[in-house]
């Protein structure tokens, strides 16, 4: 087997437990860590895919901006129960210490993987669909509509949640 598949492999793995164990989490703290796990590794797979841009938006936008926002959010409401905030058990950190090292190998891995594969690509068209000059194209092309509907659709959100907000603190 190639060494891209073998990394498709490994980050899909990683992809489907950080999800899953996220799912199972009790604490929402965790779970928004894994969350952010999940976000890197779906990063990496499109890494492999040759879609560098929309790599980066993932890890700029979702494992960053979204993911800082759900921490702020959980942390606010105080969802979490003190006692399971504040677990101390050595066996679980060493586990978890052993799984987010192996975790940061598999990721710096996978970044990079383009710059040890770039004499292999195969389709030299196909690493065109993830530049940013194709994606801009396509979506103010095609999908102008769709994409301004979502941007009105966010804006009328941000406005709900400030009166909302405004309702509760007064």
């Amino acid at each position: 087997m190639s060494f891209e598949i073998i990394l498709f492999v490994l980050i899909s793995l990683a992809a489907v437990t950080s999800a899953a164990l996220m799912i199972l989490q009790r604490n929402p703290v965790k779970s928004v860590l894994l969350l952010i796990v999940n976000f890197f590794c779906l990063a990496i797979l499109y890494l492999l895919l040759s879609a560098q841009f929309i790599a980066i938006i993932q890890i700029i936008v979702y494992a960053g901006a979204i993911m800082v926002l759900f921490l702020f959010v959980i942390m606010l409401l105080n969802l979490g129960d003190e006692k399971l905030l504040a677990e101390e058990n050595i066996y679980k950190k060493r586990i978890a210490y052993i799984l987010g090292t192996a975790l940061l190998i598999e990721i710096f891995a996978g970044f990079g993987l383009p710059f040890m594969m770039s004499d292999i690509m195969v389709n030299p068209r196909a690493a065109d669909i993830g530049t940013i000059q194709t994606i801009g194209r396509s979506l103010f092309r095609e999908y102008l509509l769709p994409f301004e509907i979502t941007s009105i659709l966010l804006l009328a959100a941000m406005v709900g949640v400030i009166i909302l907000a405004k309702k509760k603190f007064q």
